[in-house]
């Protein structure tokens, strides 16, 4: 097949490996002169980890990663832990991986290189026609036709037609040296609240090459509709109140000298159905976008890219694979997008009541059985067993 993939982030980059290894004529459209990551440090959960182990780079992602066995979180107000998730709770040896996106884009990268598939700079798709399979660039120029394309744009996609939600909340993040002598677990996602109006968390995220010194990912919640008052106010405002709410965080809070130094995140919601439409398949964010709270994004991602190249090894129609493909996927993606709306609101919104059903009745409850291994189970992805019905394993 002649396949055409608009955008070379994590979900696009992943299928044009498995499809070019296939033996497919692969080609990947960028908008950027060099294609390269856009995001923060993010979460490898055992979903993803099986998935890359797939295209061979498991190895190479946990050598350049973090492991983090645990997210742990505590309330400024009352210092109650009121999230503690132990992956050990449902399988010893289970664990995520905090990895920069740089190092994740460039295994995802030679991946697809090496398999064969053609990656295609500075063109900007900004529209496709699913009947004839050809999509239209920047310059009103037309690529294709193709047998299949896949629309890998992420949650601004111009070839998405549902409309996505701004959530209230985003964050800002930055990438910081890992302090050797820092008083942060070396494998945990730490975070500390006040309501769920403030949130700051702390990721360990490893190195962007080998030989490179450890990282992590800071970030801390802000309304969205508060970034400009941020960027115009003294970067002193927000580094007292940084320092308030988690006092150990000085060290790193110190380091940063310049607001450009911490880059703002906005958060979205949306779900396209249908996830196909003749020719034109959607993959990753530009089907299912979602507040990162429960760490799934990148892993949805590359089980959408490694679902739909089994959907094509069945050599049927385009209508067929498409078909094949949403039946692989489409319980697991409504399973993941009710429990993040749930779940985002406890974290991050403006109510009073959310932050005090969680820090006193649903913290106590989530450390009797069986909430451990149930939580561990959501925190890896691992709910609706998306794995099987891929005929995947967890595990080696």
């Amino acid at each position: 097949m002649n396949i055409g993939i608009a955008g070379a982030g994590i979900g696009g980059l992943a299928a044009g490996a498995f499809l070019a290894r296939d033996g497919h004529r692969v080609s990947v459209f960028d908008q950027f002169d060099a294609a390269g990551p856009v995001g923060s440090g993010l979460m490898l959960q055992e979903t993803g980890l099986v998935i890359l182990d797939q295209l061979g780079l498991r190895d190479a992602a946990e050598g350049l990663g973090a492991p983090i066995t645990r997210l742990w979180g505590v309330s400024a107000d009352t210092g109650r832990s009121v999230l503690d998730v132990r992956y050990a709770a449902l399988r010893p040896a289970l664990h995520g991986i905090g990895i920069q996106r740089t190092a994740l884009f460039t295994l995802l990268e030679g991946a697809a290189s090496a398999s064969g598939a053609r990656l295609v700079p500075a063109t900007r798709i900004t529209a496709a026609n699913p009947e004839t399979g050809t999509l239209v660039d920047h310059q009103g120029g037309a690529q294709g036709p193709f047998d299949l394309v896949i629309d890998a744009l992420g949650v601004r996609s111009v070839l998405s037609s549902a409309p996505a939600k701004a959530l209230p909340y985003g964050a800002l993040w930055a990438t910081l040296p890992w302090p050797e002598k820092g008083p942060f677990d070396a494998e945990a996602l730490e975070q500390r609240y006040q309501a769920a109006r403030k949130m700051a968390g702390i990721m360990p995220s490893g190195r962007a090459r080998a030989g490179d010194a450890d990282s992590l990912t800071y970030f801390w919640s802000i309304r969205s509709e508060a970034y400009e008052a941020f960027r115009t106010a003294p970067l002193a405002h927000w580094k007292d109140a940084a320092r308030a709410l988690w006092p150990e965080t000085a060290m790193l809070v110190d380091q940063i000298v310049d607001h450009d130094q911490l880059t703002f995140a906005r958060y979205r919601h949306r779900t396209h159905w249908p996830a196909a439409e003749g020719r034109l398949i959607h993959i990753g964010d530009s089907w299912h976008a979602a507040s990162p709270q429960l760490g799934q994004g990148a892993n949805m991602a590359l089980l959408d890219a490694f679902a739909l190249a089994r959907a094509v090894r069945g050599g049927g129609t385009a209508s067929e694979t498409a078909a094949l493909y949403v039946r692989q996927r489409a319980a697991h993606v409504r399973l993941y997008q009710l429990m993040t709306w749930a779940f985002t609101p406890v974290y991050q919104s403006d109510s009073k009541l959310l932050p005090w059903v969680r820090d006193w009745l649903a913290a106590p409850v989530s450390k009797l059985w069986p909430a451990p291994p149930v939580l561990a189970a959501l925190v890896g992805g691992g709910l609706g067993s998306p794995l099987k019905k891929l005929g995947l394993k967890a595990g080696r």
